[in-house]
C-alpha cells in the first residue's frame, strides 16, 4: 500500500480546485474508511480531497506539499504523540483539524480542542452529517456537541480558577480591553478589526500579546479567565458566553 496517496488527475499529482473549494486531507491508517469518505466527498461540488496518508509521517508530508483547509483525521493515529496537533498546525496555522473518534472521553475530548481541534466526530457519523460539519468548519465555526461544551467548559473553568490573581498579571490598555469584550460577545477577529477600525493581523497581535499577558492560550481561555477574575464585565454568564466563542 502506498503511504501517501495522490488524486492522480494530473502527472505530477496536484490536484486542481477550483476557487472556493474545500480542500481535504484524509488521514486514516485503514484504507477502507479513506476510501468511502472519498467518494462521499467526490458527490459534494465544494469539498475535494487532494492527498491521503495512512500516517503521521506521511500526514506532515502531505499537509507541507498540498494546500489545504481541513485534514480530517483518525484520532488512533494520535495515541501516544502529545505533541502532534500542535505540530501539525505549526507545519500549517491556518488548516483545521477534525479528529474521528470511536469513543467519547472526557479528558481527551477536552485536551483535544485545547490543543487546536476544530471538531471531534464519531467513526460512525453519517455522510450527511460529515459534509455538513466539513463545511461548518472550513467556513470557521467551530463543531462541537452539547456533552463536549460542557466538559470543556469544566475544564476552563477550573483552570481559570487556578491561574494566578489578576492583580499580579500585567496590566492590559483599553484596546485590549475592547478586543477581550468583542470575544465576549462571540465576535470573530475580522469583526472585531471593523470594529476597532484596523486589520484582522493587528487584532492577532493583538490577542497573541494578551495571552502572553495572562497565561492563557485561546480566546474560551481568555474570556472565562476575565469574567471569572472580572477583569470585564458582562451580561452573559460563563456557559453562555462559552456558547457563544465555540459556536463563532
Amino acid at each position: 500500500m502506498e503511504n501517501l496517496d495522490d488524486n492522480p488527475e494530473s502527472e505530477n499529482g496536484e490536484v486542481p480546485v477550483k476557487p472556493g473549494t474545500v480542500r481535504v486531507i484524509l488521514a486514516d491508517s485503514q484504507a477502507i474508511y479513506r476510501v468511502g469518505i472519498r467518494k462521499i466527498f467526490a458527490l459534494e461540488d465544494d469539498i475535494r480531497v487532494v492527498a491521503q496518508a495512512d500516517s503521521l509521517e506521511n500526514l506532515r508530508a502531505a499537509i507541507e506539499r498540498y494546500p489545504t483547509d481541513i485534514v480530517l483525521l483518525e484520532g488512533s493515529m494520535l495515541a501516544g504523540t502529545a505533541n502532534a496537533i500542535p505540530d501539525l498546525l505549526r507545519l500549517a496555522p491556518d488548516v483545521k483539524l477534525i479528529v474521528q473518534a470511536v469513543a467519547a472521553d472526557e479528558n481527551h475530548t477536552v485536551e483535544l480542542y485545547r490543543r487546536g481541534v476544530r471538531g471531534i466526530v464519531s467513526r460512525s457519523i453519517s455522510p450527511d452529517l460529515l459534509v455538513r460539519c466539513v463545511r461548518r468548519i472550513a467556513a470557521g465555526e467551530t463543531w462541537i456537541d452539547n456533552q463536549s461544551v460542557n466538559w470543556v467548559i469544566d475544564a476552563y473553568r477550573a483552570q481559570a480558577a487556578a491561574l494566578v490573581s489578576p492583580r499580579n498579571q500585567p496590566r492590559l490598555s483599553p484596546k485590549e480591553r475592547s478586543i477581550i469584550t468583542c470575544i465576549t460577545q462571540g465576535k470573530r477577529n475580522k469583526e472585531i478589526a471593523f470594529q476597532l477600525g484596523t486589520t484582522e493581523q493587528v487584532i492577532k497581535n493583538y490577542l497573541r500579546k494578551i495571552y502572553d499577558k495572562l497565561g492563557v492560550s485561546d480566546r474560551l481561555e481568555l474570556a472565562l479567565y476575565c469574567l471569572h477574575n472580572k477583569i470585564i464585565q458582562s451580561d452573559l454568564d460563563e456557559e453562555q458566553v462559552a456558547q457563544k466563542i465555540v459556536a463563532g
